[in-house]
């Protein structure tokens, strides 16, 4: 079974009109990919994963790093 994409809520449209509003939808998610394909990457400040805990190590000044 395949998803829809467009489902006509009201009316009978032709051929030719649905073929209309099936090129401008196409058009403009095809739009809307190029845009965010320039976009740089984000930044992992605000990152959930960064506030899990992190696991620390054994050694010399292992208790001081436990602080920050």
């Amino acid at each position: 079974m395949t998803d829809q994409l467009l489902r006509i809520v009201r009316g009978t449209p032709t051929p030719e009109e649905l073929a209309v509003v099936t090129a401008v939808v196409a058009a403009a998610s095809a739009a809307g990919d190029e845009e965010h394909a320039d976009a740089p990457p984000r930044g992992r400040w605000n990152d959930p994963a960064a506030c899990h805990r992190q696991l620390r190590r054994a050694g010399p000044g292992a208790w001081r790093a436990a602080l920050r």
